[in-house]
C-alpha cells in the first residue's frame, strides 16, 4: 500500500559501493529533501538513548565501547550472518527510524520531494512505501575496488558484504528508476540530474 501524502515520497536504494550516497548528495544539492535512514539508525542508538539500553539488554554490555557508545565493530560482528540475531536488532531500531522518519516527512513543505535514503529499501520490503523507487547500481568489480579504496576493506570482505545483500536482479524488480554509475562522478552526476529533471521537479 503507497503513502498518500502531499509530497512526493521517493525511495533511493543501491548495494553497498554503488554510488548510493553520491546520489543522495546531489538530490540534495538539486532541493530534494534527503532522509538519511542510515544516520537516522544512528540516532537511535546514541549514546544514553533508550535504544542503546534496548541493544545492550539484548546483546550484552560486550557491545559498549569504553566510552560508552556503541561499538559498531563488536555489534557488527554478532550479527553478520546471523539472521534471527540481526532480525532481533532491525526490532530495536526500525521502529525508532520509522517514526523519526514519520516526523521529518510531517515537516516537510506540500510540494517537496522526500528522498528516503535507505540501504536495505529491498531486502526490508519497503518498496510499497514510496511512490517512485531509484535504485543505484554498479558493476561489482567496480563496488569491489570502491570499497577496497574508500572504506580499507580487503577485497575477501568487499564480496562478502556485497552478496550479503540483495541482488542487482532483486533491486531492478522494484525499481521505477535505475541508474547505473560505472562511469566518474560526473557521468553520475549528470544522470541524477536527468532524473530529476524528467521524473522528480515535474512531479
Amino acid at each position: 500500500m503507497r503513502l498518500t501524502l502531499p509530497v512526493l515520497m521517493v525511495g533511493l536504494t543501491g548495494g553497498i559501493g554503488a554510488g548510493k550516497s553520491a546520489v543522495a548528495t546531489r538530490l540534495a544539492e538539486l532541493g530534494a529533501i534527503v532522509i538519511d535512514a542510515d544516520r537516522l539508525a544512528r540516532e537511535a542508538v546514541a549514546t544514553g538513548s533508550d535504544g542503546l539500553a534496548e541493544v545492550v539488554a539484548e546483546f550484552g554490555p560486550e557491545v559498549l565501547a569504553a566510552d560508552g557508545a556503541l561499538d559498531r565493530a563488536a555489534l557488527a560482528s554478532r550479527v553478520f550472518g546471523d539472521d534471527p540475531a540481526r532480525r532481533r536488532l532491525e526490532g530495536i531500531i526500525h521502529p525508532r527510524v520509522r517514526a523519526r522518519t514519520a516526523e521529518l516527512v510531517a515537516a516537510a513543505p506540500p510540494d517537496a520531494v522526500v528522498v528516503n535514503d535507505v540501504p536495505l529499501l529491498v531486502e526490508s520490503g519497503l518498496n510499497g512505501a514510496y511512490e517512485l523507487v531509484i535504485v543505484v547500481l554498479a558493476d561489482e568489480d567496480a563496488r569491489v575496488a570502491r570499497l577496497i579504496r574508500d572504506r580499507g576493506m580487503t577485497p575477501d570482505e568487499a564480496a562478502a558484504r556485497i552478496r550479503a545483500q540483495a541482488t542487482d536482479e532483486q533491486r531492478r524488480a522494484v525499481a521505477d528508476i535505475v541508474i547505473v554509475n560505472d562511469g566518474s562522478l560526473e557521468d553520475l552526476s549528470r544522470k541524477v540530474d536527468e532524473v530529476w529533471r524528467e521524473r522528480l521537479a515535474s512531479a
